[in-house]
């Protein structure tokens, strides 16, 4: 009997232990996930912010071209002006109702570029990692790069996992460079980390 047990025992504690090391991996796999899940949502946020700059560009552009078009063709009726026939009175109305709803449309347009230009110019967030970067043009960890973010931009919430799967995917885009010091990773731009490369090759041509 004492065998038996130590032999149920034995098994208990391998299935607990192969049970934690499953939990801990799933716990892992869940934490990923929800970090790729964030990337794509600030992408698809950063798509859903282009579309509308493009909608209120096509919009403002498709309200100017009809305005263009009436002046010209309210034009041929200035030459009748001469003729001494009464009736021509009635095109002079015409041309002025026509130069109203010019001038109505204008307006419009402008209001429209005017607030596509002002939506346009909020910045993604791949736009604002690669900024900082060649800016700072020393390695930055994720953490940092979030920081400095968060503090230059109040108003946006930046997350330092969402930040890091970010630069990653600069670096698999070859936008980014990473570098591995002890347990920390640091980022630069390629820019900043070409010079280096070049020195020996510089002096290799000039000897």
């Amino acid at each position: 009997m004492p065998e038996s047990q130590t032999h149920s025992t034995e098994l208990t504690s391998q299935y607990v232990a192969q049970v934690t090391g499953d939990l801990e991996r799933n716990t892992k796999e869940q934490e990923r996930i929800g970090v790729e899940i964030e990337a794509l949502q600030e992408q698809l946020r950063a798509l859903q912010h282009d579309h509308t700059v493009l909608v209120n560009m096509q919009q403002a552009l498709g309200s100017a071209s009809p305005a263009a078009e009436a002046a010209p063709a309210a034009a041929p009726s200035v030459p009748h002006q001469t003729s001494a026939e009464p009736k021509q009175s009635k095109p002079k109305k015409v041309t002025a109702t026509s130069a109203k709803k010019t001038a109505a449309k204008k307006p419009a347009a402008k209001a429209s570029s005017v607030k596509a230009s002002g939506t346009a110019a909020k910045p993604t967030l791949v736009e604002l990692i690669r900024a900082h970067l060649e800016h700072e043009r020393e390695p930055r960890s994720a953490a940092e790069i979030a920081v400095a973010l968060t503090q230059a931009h109040p108003d946006r919430s930046v997350k330092t996992t969402v930040v890091r799967t970010t630069l990653e995917g600069l670096v698999a885009k070859s936008h980014a460079h990473r570098t591995k010091q002890g347990s920390s990773v640091f980022y630069t731009t390629p820019a900043a980390s070409n010079p280096a490369a070049a020195e020996p090759q510089q002096e290799a041509v000039a000897s």
